[in-house]
């Protein structure tokens, strides 16, 4: 059983080169290695943002995201696969999370990427809040169209079960 640390929440920003040496090390049958990295937009429902907060409550997130993480490795063939969620205060511009996978094929490798971030937006509990330049604030919601890609995955696995 690998030591490798699959999940992360953590304050500090991330390497990409670095998360992603460490994924594939010890790992000679990765034909594919697929990330992405979400950033924090300036603007957002029209309005500027000048800082985003992010708090989540310790144990269950992690849990969460793990899950999301697995149900990834049931659905496709993964080698590995890593989750980082930055949280606390950031600017436009910082890196805020990042999904990497790693599969003998590419197509695995990246629909599982995608499943993982359309999950994270919809199941990761995360409360974010938006400050504005005038230091207003509020907190976001979910997305109607977060939740509609979500949906689509349900939709893939009833096609597949039918068929």
């Amino acid at each position: 059983m690998s030591t490798f640390p699959f999940i992360k929440i953590q304050q500090e920003d991330f390497d990409l080169s670095t998360e992603i040496k460490a994924l594939r090390e010890g790992h000679k049958d990765i034909g594919a290695v697929v990330s992405f990295i979400g950033t924090v937009r300036d603007i957002n429902e029209g309005d500027d943002i000048s800082v985003l907060e992010l708090e989540h409550y310790p144990g269950m997130t992690e849990k969460a995201l793990e899950a999301i993480r697995l149900q990834a490795h049931e659905r496709w063939p993964l080698q590995s696969s890593l989750i980082i969620h930055r949280i606390g205060e950031m600017m436009p511009c910082d890196q805020i999370v990042l999904v990497a996978v790693s599969s003998r094929h590419r197509e695995a490798a990246f629909e599982a990427a995608h499943f993982i971030m359309d999950y994270l937006k919809t199941n990761a509990p995360f409360w974010k809040k938006e400050t504005f330049p005038d230091g207003e604030t509020r907190w976001v919601d979910a997305r109607v169209s977060d939740k509609e890609a979500e949906a689509r995955w349900h939709q893939t696995v009833d096609n597949e079960q039918t068929a």
